[in-house]
């Protein structure tokens, strides 16, 4: 085969593949989005818009991705430290770690609604410790910031695996070899690790920060279990207005929000861990 087909061939089943799959779906989004009443209008974006929950579903959108991605960027970067260090048992607590990735999303949010529940863990713990009288309902309107951390917790429980499998990757593929440098001329751990570590883990973060950050916008099923209508996030508007309210034209109008905002975050993170050209560590 001529080796300049050879490329074209081998791309091509992921293209098609996002063609089918990518491609075409956005554009019937797109279209559903754009159209109302059989024509191009912004109607459905207006009315999604001016809709009281959604300016709260956007705020809590992007507080959880605030609050969340950084502390499992700095768990997942602190774990994957301690595992390349490992001489034994290594795989064993990194099978353990990443536990969580086999769990779905709303089977995570049963699992921490089971903790914060009226009968749940936590209750019976303080019950048992003689710090409460009775049991409460902690994740209820009155405490709108126990419902929060309940789900950033169960967040943060749930998806710092993801960042972890891949900085672990990347940690796996720097040279041993600056690092017994660096120790050669009495570089403190800090230092390796600020001088030598990051630098050389940037593709990996940002492969790891662009995938947690998009499903950080896309969450649902974990705050759906633990805080229901009490925390309206982008996701959660979108699935009512597609099967409770019956209104696609909005529910695409949501959708393209968040595909909006993930760009922006995405362009945003590739911009500042990018690799400057003729860098050195």
């Amino acid at each position: 085969m001529n080796t300049r087909i050879l490329p074209y061939v081998l791309i091509a089943p992921v293209t098609i593949f996002l063609c089918v799959f990518f491609l075409y779906p956005f554009v019937l989004v797109s279209q559903q989005a754009f159209h109302y009443d059989g024509s191009f209008s912004m109607r459905n974006f207006q009315d999604v818009f001016a809709h009281w929950k959604f300016p709260i579903s956007l705020k809590n959108t992007l507080l959880l991705a605030a609050a969340v991605v950084p502390i499992q960027l700095a768990l997942a970067l602190l774990m994957a430290t301690m595992v390349s260090k490992m001489q034994k048992g290594r795989d064993l607590v990194l099978y353990v770690w990443t536990i969580p990735l086999g769990i779905s999303d709303l089977a995570a949010g049963i699992i921490w609604l089971a903790i914060f529940d009226q009968s749940g863990f936590l209750n019976t713990m303080m019950s048992g410790l003689g710090l409460i009288d009775r049991p409460m309902n902690l994740l209820s309107y009155q405490n709108p910031t126990l419902v929060f951390v309940a789900i950033a917790l169960a967040e943060i429980w749930r998806a710092t695996a993801i960042m972890l499998v891949i900085l672990v990757a990347g940690i796996g593929l720097i040279p041993k070899e600056y690092y017994e440098a660096a120790e050669v001329f009495g570089a403190s751990p800090w230092k390796r690790f600020i001088r030598i570590t990051l630098p050389m883990l940037r593709p990996s973060l940002q492969t790891a920060l662009v995938l947690r950050v998009i499903l950080a916008f896309e969450v649902f099923a974990v705050v759906a279990a633990l805080g229901g209508t009490l925390f309206p996030v982008l996701m959660g508007e979108t699935y009512a207005y597609q099967f409770e309210l019956l209104n696609g034209g909005a529910a695409a109008a949501i959708a393209l929000v968040i595909l909006a905002i993930s760009i922006a975050f995405t362009l945003i993170i590739l911009r500042i861990l990018r690799v400057p050209k003729g860098a050195s560590i």
